[in-house]
This record gives structure tokens, sequence and C-alpha cells, in this order.
């Protein structure tokens, strides 16, 4: 296996920010910073590396909530991290990304909000299940893939920040 990337953690004033943002109202933000534990995988089988929730979250059927995780990744060019719920949650309670799947590009890292990773999840659970998880609890796995590109490519845009924020060469976001 190769070794092309490493998690992380934002900055305190970072992450201090979006987690007001994300929870108004929240204290202790500099112990649950301080508890962060970086992304990692379970067994040296594992193809994911589990992130951590930095809050508790009680969701109802149909409830969605955005968690800032604190995490940043830096990986090699030609990397991507794809980000997927993990696969239990899924299957007991229909757990959504809202985005569908995540996609954090190498250069994401060097955005003006250092590269902060962000998952804003959906309980869709059709079957009137409630999912309560706990602060530490693995919500998310994020996978690095290597991507290609077309010959004819001639990208030139820059990235500053993430959600549609990437500039095309004309300078309009894509």
């Amino acid at each position: 296996m190769e070794r092309i990337a490493e998690f992380e953690k934002v900055s305190f004033e970072n992450f201090e920010e979006a987690m007001k943002d994300a929870f108004p109202g929240i204290s202790e933000i500099r112990e649950i910073y301080d508890g962060i534990c970086l992304p990692r995988r379970a067994t040296s089988g594992s193809a994911g590396y589990d992130f951590f929730l930095t809050s508790d979250i009680v969701l109802a059927p149909g409830e969605t909530v955005k968690i800032p995780t604190g995490i940043r990744a830096r990986m090699e060019e030609g990397w991507v991290l794809l980000l997927y719920p993990r696969s239990g949650l899924g299957f007991k309670f229909r757990l959504q990304l809202n985005n569908t799947v995540g996609v954090i590009d190498s250069d994401y890292y060097y955005s003006d909000n250092e590269g902060h990773i962000f998952a804003k999840i959906t309980n869709d659970s059709n079957e009137g299940r409630t999912l309560s998880l706990k602060r530490g609890d693995g919500f998310l796995q994020g996978i690095f893939m290597p991507f290609g590109i077309t010959y004819a490519d001639d990208a030139k845009g820059k990235r500053n920040g993430g959600f549609g924020s990437t500039e095309s060469a004309a300078g309009a976001p894509r």
C-alpha cells in the first residue's frame, strides 16, 4: 500500500468558529478540540478511515445536522479522499451524507478554511428509527483513491473553500 496522505487537526480558532455555527450555545469547545481523534483504520485490512463525532447527536427520522470534524487531510496530487457514512449506520438508519459522497480534493487542504472537513448528515430512516450517537463515536469513513485526468485537460482554476467554491479558468464558479 502506498502512503500518500496525513490527517491533521485544523486550528482551534477555525474549529471554534465552526462549532459555534453548527451548535449555537455549545460550551467546552476547547475540551472537545483537545479530544479530537484523527481518523484511523480499525484493522489492517480496512480501506476506510473512521471519522469520529465532535458532539453528541440525536437525529429523528428526516432530521439533518452539520458536523465540523476538526480534521483536514494533506494528500499527494493525483489522489482524492471520498467520504461515506459508516456501513452499519447506513444499513440500520439509512444515514445519508447530504451530498451523497463527500469529495475532498488534494488542493482543499490549502483553502482559507484550512481544508476543514464537514459532514452534513440526515437520518433517512423509513422505519421510524432515531439515531443517537455520542461524541467520539465513528460516523463517517474516508477512502483515499487515485484519479486520472483526460489528455486534453487544461484546468487552471484555483480553490478557495469547499461546497461549490472552485473557480474555473474563466473565474466563474463551477
